[in-house]
C-alpha cells in the first residue's frame, strides 16, 4: 500500500500550512499545502481516490473515510478561505499526484492509496 504524507507545520490567522510527500518513481516530490483553520480533516490515514469531481468536470483526489464529512478533495489553489475543508495544493504538485496515480494503474482501487494526515 502505498501512503503520501501531508503534515501541518504552522497555523496562521485562518490558514494551516503544511507539506506533501509523494512518494514518486524518480524520487520524493514535496509540495507545499493550504488547509481553512476551521475546516480541518482530522489527523489520520484515510483512502486516497481519483474520482469524477462534478464541480471540476475533471478526474481530482478524493480523500475517502473521513468521519462525518464527504466529498473532500485535493485540488489546486492559494487562499485558505477557498478551501472549505479540503487541501490546496500547486497545480505542479496536482499533476504529480494525477502522475502516481497513473503510476500505480489502479485509479479507483480504493486500498491502492492511502494519506496520511500529520498534526503539529
Amino acid at each position: 500500500m502505498l501512503t503520501i504524507t501531508l503534515k501541518r507545520n504552522r497555523r496562521k490567522s485562518n490558514g494551516v500550512f503544511g507539506t506533501m510527500v509523494l512518494p514518486l518513481e524518480q524520487g520524493e516530490f514535496v509540495a507545499d499545502t493550504i488547509e481553512n483553520a476551521d475546516f480541518l480533516i482530522p489527523a489520520g490515514k484515510y483512502p486516497l481516490r481519483l474520482t469524477w469531481s462534478p464541480r471540476f468536470k475533471k478526474l481530482m483526489p478524493l480523500i475517502d473515510e473521513v468521519p462525518e464529512r464527504e466529498g473532500i478533495r485535493i485540488h489546486m489553489g492559494t487562499k485558505p478561505e477557498h478551501s472549505q475543508g479540503c487541501v490546496l495544493v500547486s497545480y505542479l504538485a496536482l499533476e504529480n499526484l494525477k502522475v502516481l496515480f497513473n503510476q500505480r494503474k489502479k485509479w479507483y482501487d480504493e486500498e491502492e492509496m492511502l494519506i496520511e494526515i500529520r498534526d503539529f
